[in-house]
């Protein structure tokens, strides 16, 4: 019998399986300051902890993915104000015994356990400037990266060095299969693709980096959330062995975006947001539309899921519509 674990790394290794993933993921913690209050708040991390435990009873996934809720945001950008690019030279790289780092390793260790050794987990990581952008806001990090783009690259670079040393802990300590690196273009184009290019991609290339040196099985998200639209051939070249996007939203099917990918494995396929066919349609149109993706986008490869987490309200049985309808498609 093929485990989780072997039937998700044969898929991302475009190789046949006895039927497709499926994997869906979830915010534990509300959107806001808790997010971002895991060191202050522990009974934060606690909650977060319970809530994938809770899912993962529930659910039965193909594989996790466990969200990094509590540790948003970088622990020298908390509760500070900057008023121009220069206050931002303030920030160091941490040390690597900071709480912020063992707290995650730790996180990640416990929902692993509760996944079990036959399910791949994979842990969120923001990329450096979404770390930036969610503590300065968007029109902050715009305003400073205009005035002095260099000064933004600096601290990108830095909190590359920070999340890199996550990456490595929470693979070899925590026991993670891989990461899930998140990224992002500014919203309203205030840094364009070529300057993206130019000042963050490199930071993004050295979380991954860390990551591949010692898993072969990392996921790129190209965040979508709440109708984000990205040039995803800004990363065409990521050295992520999976991708994931928003469909509805770039738009670009599934299909589409492995040939884009070069044949890379492809994660999504589902609006994920309220009131869309997940979390409105009735049954019979949640299997139409599985059976549709499969149709369109083959079973080589491919992981069915959503373009980014889905409502916390959702009604997990809705989810194992998806799933059940997946049993005809068995090669």
């Amino acid at each position: 019998m093929t485990t989780n674990r072997e039937r998700l790394l044969q898929a991302f290794n475009n190789e046949p399986v006895d039927r497709v993933p499926v994997g869906f993921w979830f915010h534990f913690l509300p959107d806001g300051d808790e997010r971002y209050a895991g060191l202050e708040r522990p009974e934060l991390i606690a909650e977060n902890i319970e809530g994938h435990k809770k899912y993962i009873q529930e659910f039965d996934p193909d594989f996790v993915k466990i969200m990094s809720d509590g540790y948003f945001g970088h622990p020298s950008l908390r509760g500070k104000k900057f008023e121009k690019p220069e206050d931002l030279l303030a920030v160091e790289p941490l040390p690597s015994d900071h709480p912020w780092i063992k707290g995650q390793v730790a996180l990640v260790k416990e929902v692993v356990k509760a996944a079990g050794k036959e399910r791949s987990s994979f842990y969120n990581i923001f990329s450096p400037l979404t770390v930036l952008r969610q503590e300065l806001s968007n029109a902050k990090v715009g305003e400073f990266f205009k005035t002095n783009p260099e000064i933004i690259q600096k601290i990108v670079n830095i909190f590359a060095q920070d999340q890199a040393e996550v990456a490595r802990r929470v693979i070899t300590e925590g026991g993670a299969e891989g990461i899930y690196l998140s990224v992002q273009t500014p919203e309203d184009q205030i840094i364009s693709g070529e300057d993206y290019t130019q000042y963050i991609r490199a930071s993004e290339d050295v979380v991954l980096a860390a990551a591949n040196a010692l898993s072969q099985y990392n996921i790129l998200h190209i965040c979508g959330y709440r109708g984000h639209k990205n040039d995803v051939k800004i990363w065409q070249d990521a050295g992520a062995a999976v991708i994931n996007w928003a469909v509805t939203f770039e738009p670009l099917s599934l299909e589409e975006g492995k040939q884009i990918f070069a044949g890379r494995a492809v994660i999504g396929g589902f609006n994920n947001n309220p009131g869309e066919l997940l979390d409105a349609g009735s049954k019979e149109e949640i299997e139409a539309e599985t059976e549709r993706l499969l149709n369109n986008a083959g079973k080589i490869g491919v992981i069915l899921g959503a373009d980014c987490t889905v409502p916390s309200t959702i009604d997990i049985a809705r989810l194992n519509w998806v799933r059940r309808k997946l049993l005809p498609f068995e090669c």
